[in-house]
Order: structure tokens, then sequence, then C-alpha cells
């Protein structure tokens, strides 16, 4: 169960498991609330899509309307992505032997009473709550009083297939960079959960050292936030970088774009996972992530990325410098990051592991 078909990280990561259903050892069909910017794709696949939609929140005809396609299409898992859906799936499956499991995608640390409420409410009453990192399943743990064996962990997976060279977008060209400019970027909305101000301050000193460089920032302008979006935009044209950073809006070639940076720079304040900075990591290219502790978690601990103090400018620089001093070690290290991310992190092992658990659930 989807709640909307918009662009963003869960939306993605289903997305690469209706592309990939013929890869898993279950059929599966998608319920969803709302159409999206990725609803094309969402119907371009494979797997049965139906569009249910309350009228309300608590619209009891919808609920009918989930019970009735839930048993004519033989569910024995409703799979929720969101904590609304999982409520309205416990109490239309109510009376029968369908059982209800719940993915977390974030943190509610900036929820809403009425968000957290839902939260409260379904987290004791599914049959499994999944979380996409161990640090996002310790903090929920903890806050909730959870016992583990409600709780289980499956990484975020990715399609690695269209991370393909060959098919790449030609960047430079189309934004008219010169071969020689160190070419830059990051990729992700501009909404609560990351801090694109940091890479901007860091941007101004990397231009004060005198750096020939472009910078891409590929992410939508959240209009519920939009001072996220316009205080990075206004640094850096007060700093002098308006030719230099390039805010580019939301696109949909990411994956082909990746390939063509010499760098991929990350900055998060509470991310659960980060499929940004697996795909940039799968892509072969070096990749730098401040140190926040799923970040810690998904690079090995700095392992297969370079790993800068949170929110410290001046951190990153310092690390960015040993790239600029020897690119060619740094970027046979990320060759082999490329390789241990695709065996850790491909849709076909999320897929896998979500087998293995539906299968512990309906037990």
């Amino acid at each position: 169960m989807l709640g909307s078909l918009n662009r963003g990280g869960t939306e993605t990561l289903l997305l690469d498991c209706f592309r990939n259903a013929d890869k898993a050892d279950f059929s599966f069909i998608g319920i969803f609330r709302k159409d999206g910017a990725l609803s094309y794709d969402f119907k371009n696949t494979s797997v049965p899509l139906f569009k249910l939609v309350p009228k309300h929140r608590f619209d009891i005809g919808y609920l009918f309307c989930l019970r009735k396609l839930i048993r004519k299409h033989g569910i024995t898992i409703v799979h929720a992505q969101q904590p609304l859906d999982a409520i309205y799936a416990r109490l239309a499956c109510i009376g029968t032997s369908v059982k209800v499991v719940l993915t977390f995608h974030g943190f509610n640390f900036d929820a809403g009473r009425i968000e957290k409420l839902m939260v409260r409410s379904i987290i004791t009453n599914t049959n499994l709550n999944i979380f996409v990192s161990n640090a996002q399943k310790q903090e929920y743990r903890q806050h909730y009083h959870l016992h583990e064996n409600r709780t289980k962990t499956v990484y975020n997976g990715i399609s690695f297939d269209k991370l393909n060279i060959s098919d790449s977008t030609d960047i430079r060209n189309e934004l008219n960079i010169q071969p020689d400019t160190l070419l830059m970027g990051s990729v992700g909305n501009f909404v609560a959960v990351r801090d694109q101000l940091t890479l901007c301050r860091f941007l101004k000193l990397l231009h004060d050292a005198n750096t020939d460089f472009r910078f891409l920032f590929i992410g939508a302008r959240n209009n519920a936030e939009a001072w996220r979006y316009d205080e990075c935009v206004a640094f850096c044209k007060e700093a002098g970088l308006d030719n230099k950073v390039l805010f580019l809006g939301s696109r949909t070639d990411v994956p082909s774009i990746l390939p063509r940076l010499d760098a991929f720079l990350y900055s998060t304040d509470h991310d659960t996972f980060g499929i940004a900075v697996i795909e940039a990591m799968a892509s072969g290219i070096p990749v730098f992530v401040n140190d926040w502790n799923v970040m810690q978690e998904i690079t090995q601990q700095g392992k297969y990325a370079h790993l800068y103090k949170t929110k410290d400018e001046h951190n990153l620089l310092f690390q960015f410098q040993k790239f600029l001093a020897d690119r060619t070690a740094f970027s046979i290290q990320a060759k082999e990051a490329a390789i241990w991310a695709k065996q850790q992190y491909s849709i076909e092992q999320h897929l896998h592991n979500l087998w293995e658990i539906y299968n512990d659930v309906v037990k």
C-alpha cells in the first residue's frame, strides 16, 4: 500500500520493486491513494495497480472497498508504507487471517501531533514493523518500547541496471561545462531530513581556494518549506557562486547523471537510509557524506565512502582536499565500493529479504 505516487525515496524503492516483480519469489499488487509524478512509471509495470481514495480520514466506505479488494485477490499480507495505510489495513482486515506489516521509512522527529498519535496507535497492532536501518530500528524500539521479535531491519534495494554509463546523460554538454572542470553533485529534495546549506558553505570555501568547479544540486523545492531551498540559493548568490552552483530541480535521469560526476557530496540531518548515497557509490564515483549514524552504518563505518564531521564544512574541505591531491587513488577506492554496494543493496537482495520475512509472518 502506497500513499501517493510522487517522486521520493520510498516511491523510488517501490518502483524498483514493481519493475523487478518477475525476480520476486512472491506475487503482489499495489494499492495507492494519490497520483503523482511517478504515476505513469508505476502503471507501466506488470504489477496490477489499484487506486482507492478515502473521502475523508474516517471513511467507512473506503474500508469496505479495501477489504473487498484484498479478499478478491487472495492477499495474505498487506505491506503498508505509511502508518495511516497500516491503520486502514488493520481495520479492513478485522476478522480475517490477513497479516499487516508496516515499513517505517523515516524518523518522526518533526512529526505533528496527529501523525505521532497514528504511529503510537498502530505500531503495537501490526504483525511486524520493518525498518530500513538498524539505527532507525533502535530509535523506534527505545521510544515505543517494542520487543525485538516485532521488528526487523530490511535495507532498501536498488535496481542497478539503470546505472549504465553507456546510456548516461551528457550533463557536461547539456550545461556547457568544460571537460577539465571539476564536476560534483548532490541529490535530494530540499526537505527537513537534509542539510544542503552545509554543502553550500563548503562550496564557498572551495571557491575561496580558487578551485575550478561546477556543483549540481538535483532536487525539488518543497513549497511547504520553501525557505530551505531559497536559503541555499541566496547564500550561493551572496557568495558569488551563481555560475558555479547550479540548482537543477527534480530530474528523471539522476541514475544516468551520476556516473558523469567526479564526486558526489551529501549532507543529512536525519536520513534513515540514503538511496541517493548508495546509487552514487554504485556508480563508481568518490562519495563524501557526513558521519550521521545511519551513514556510518550503510557505508561500513566509512570503509566505502568518505565521512566528514556533521555540519562541519571545514572538515569536509579537509577530507576533500585529499581527493584533489590524489584523484587516482580515490577512483580506485570508488570502484571497489561500487562492487560492494551492488552486492549489498541490490533490489534482488531486497526482494529476497522481504520473501523470508513474509514467510515468517504467515507461519
